[in-house]
């Protein structure tokens, strides 16, 4: 096999992942990650894989689109998903990470690889040469120079949508004694903090939450907001009741103290090994630091919370996916530079690590000679990377997550949503079993 100048952009989990894959299948890789040199306002470190909103890398519940999707990429040879699991914190049936010790543990990963080279420099431009492939994996903070690059080439301005972090506070400033440990309907182990609210005590905080000062985010469009990181101020503008069938809905959440279903409830995830810190879950926001604190210490239990991390709103950027990229993830005009993450058009931290090892291993079959079988479209991965990116008949491409709705009908019906979901689910791993078949046979006459 010929070498090959690789260099990847971005040493983010899409970034990470297409490199550590790309190098364990023999390919000498360079990885550009530009922080400390140039940071950015949602980092604070300048650790590779450093993520910046929530800390959890969702469900692993079989009858979830993430639990399925990290049984799919088990199956194909996931890297960054074995060092989410060596790091993970309790959080019931998701797969929740200590945010520092993941890092490191892929960075550790990425520098144990003797192929992958890593440059801590920005990269403004893309420069095409014979036998030279780039991986952009910039995410949703790419650079204003290479999306003006990306619109040169395409033709088309790049989309973008507006996405929001939630705060972090330390247990230690925790009420304790108004707050109870339970999973939404007793799944997994007791692992998220609760704060039950009675009718008046919700309505206040709605008021109090609605009425507080937001910052005002340049070309800010409701629109462009992904429906699952709505700041949850703008979920309560959607009606009084709204956010009690959002991030405080209680049902599965018995009270213990009452023995009742609370009117609201505000869960707090565990964010790192020791468990010090907690999240408040879905509650991402756009209002001014000085607000926040204020109208959040009206949760029962955080009266005296202490704040380790804000909430704040940064501009996301992706690309018009079905119109600028072909199946492999290169660019239509321009088929040395392949795409891999959020940039594609995929939201979440699992999906971004899907994108980074699709990108790569059709980058790898390419330069094998091989034919790499379509994706099949009973999978997440397929249907997802391959099914929904690429489906055109949009005029605008929604950031979407895994999930079960991206999946075709089964062929006979199944009763109950859950069986349906795991019927499905089995279809998935077969068909993808059947994939990896075609790959291997594909490698072995390739030997």
């Amino acid at each position: 096999m010929p070498a090959s100048d690789i260099r990847i952009v971005g040493g983010g989990l899409a970034g990470c992942e297409a490199a550590l894959q790309l190098a364990r299948r023999g390919h000498a890789v360079t990885l550009y990650e530009m922080r400390p040199v140039v940071p950015t306002a949602a980092h604070q470190s300048e650790n590779l894989a450093e993520i910046v909103c929530s800390n959890s890398f969702k469900s692993t519940d079989p009858a979830t689109g993430s639990g399925l999707l990290k049984d799919e990429m088990d199956r194909i040879g996931c890297a960054l998903l074995d060092i989410a699991r060596e790091h993970r914190v309790p959080a019931g049936a998701a797969l929740a990470i200590d945010r520092e010790r993941f890092a490191s543990g892929v960075e550790d990963a990425v520098e144990a690889e003797p192929l992958i080279t890593v440059r801590r420099e920005e990269v403004r431009r893309l420069e095409v040469a014979p036998d030279r492939w780039w991986i952009l994996a910039t995410g949703p903070l790419t650079r204003p120079a290479l999306q003006e690059q990306l619109a040169e080439i395409t033709g088309r301005e790049g989309l973008h949508f507006f996405d929001a972090i939630a705060p972090t506070v330390t247990l230690e400033s925790l009420d304790l004694d108004l707050l109870y440990r339970a999973s939404r309907y007793d799944k997994g182990d007791a692992d998220y903090l609760n704060a039950a609210m009675d009718e008046a005590e919700f309505l206040a905080f709605h008021a109090a939450l609605t009425s507080a000062e937001r910052l005002e985010v340049k070309d800010f469009d409701r629109a462009d907001l992904f429906d699952g990181c709505q700041p949850v101020e703008e979920i309560a503008d959607g009606g009084v009741q709204s956010l009690c069938f959002g991030p405080l809905r209680p049902v599965g959440l018995l009270d213990p103290k009452t023995g009742k279903r609370p009117h609201a409830v505000v869960q707090l995830r565990q964010e790192n090994a020791d468990g010090t810190l907690f999240g408040l879950v879905g509650f991402q926001t756009r209002l001014k630091w000085g607000e926040q604190k204020r109208v959040l210490r009206m949760i029962p239990g955080l009266a005296n919370a202490e704040f380790v991390r804000l909430g704040q709103m940064h501009r996301n950027f992706y690309v018009d996916t079905p119109r600028v990229l072909r199946s492999n993830f290169a660019l239509r005009n321009e088929p040395s530079i392949r795409l891999a993450g959020q940039i594609t058009g995929v939201e979440g931290y699992v999906e971004s690590i899907a994108g980074g090892l699709i990108t790569a291993r059709h980058l790898d079959a390419e330069l094998r000679g091989l034919r790499l079988p379509p994706w099949p479209y009973t999978t997440i991965l397929g249907a997802l990377h391959h099914g929904f990116l690429f489906d055109d008949t949009s005029e605008r491409l929604t950031p979407m997550n895994a999930n079960f709705g991206i999946l075709p009908d089964l062929a006979e019906k199944v009763k109950g949503k859950r069986e349906r979901k795991l019927a499905k689910r089995e279809v998935a791993l077969q068909d993808l079993d059947l994939w990896l078949t075609m790959v291997l046979d594909e490698e072995k006459q390739e030997d």
